[in-house]
């Protein structure tokens, strides 16, 4: 009987070149992993910044209709005051809604937030201040609104 001849696929030089085949593509694989947990981790940086915007616009509102509510102390300067962090004195109305108004500033924008009341005659101005880093933003990020009490 004939001895039966086994011939290979590949030549003998291709021996291995599987396993570096598979290397390289679970070296390429970690890299776009690292590429989607950096965009991922820039995407909630981005979030909190725009989180924290959202809620000095919102505070801004807050304290602009709380003005409405009582303008003509409002058109009189009542509410005025400059740029604190600090809640204001006083028992009447005007006084304890700028001291709520800091106090959720502070609450919603974190402990550095200020803001400021600037009321000549029927225009007031109202700024919020405060902090972004954490989220990747600059130091100091200021919301500025301007209505007609």
């Amino acid at each position: 009987m004939k001895p039966i001849k086994c011939f290979s696929s590949q030549p003998k030089l291709a021996i291995g070149a599987g396993l570096i085949e598979v290397l390289i593509a679970v070296l390429v694989l970690a890299i776009g992993l690292l590429g989607v947990a950096a965009m991922q981790a820039a995407t909630l940086r981005n979030s909190e910044s725009a989180l924290s915007r959202s809620q000095g616009v919102i505070d801004t509102y807050t304290i602009i209709d709380a003005m409405r509510a009582n303008a003509g102390v409002a058109r009189s300067g009542g509410y005025n005051m400059g740029l604190s962090g600090s809640a204001p004195s006083g028992s009447d109305l005007a006084a304890s809604d700028r001291a709520f108004w800091i106090a959720t500033l502070k609450t919603n924008l974190g402990a550095g937030a200020k803001g400021l009341i600037n009321c000549a005659s029927t225009i007031c101005t109202v700024e919020v201040h405060w902090n972004d880093e954490r989220a990747g933003g600059a130091a100091d990020q200021v919301y500025k609104t301007q209505v007609r009490i």
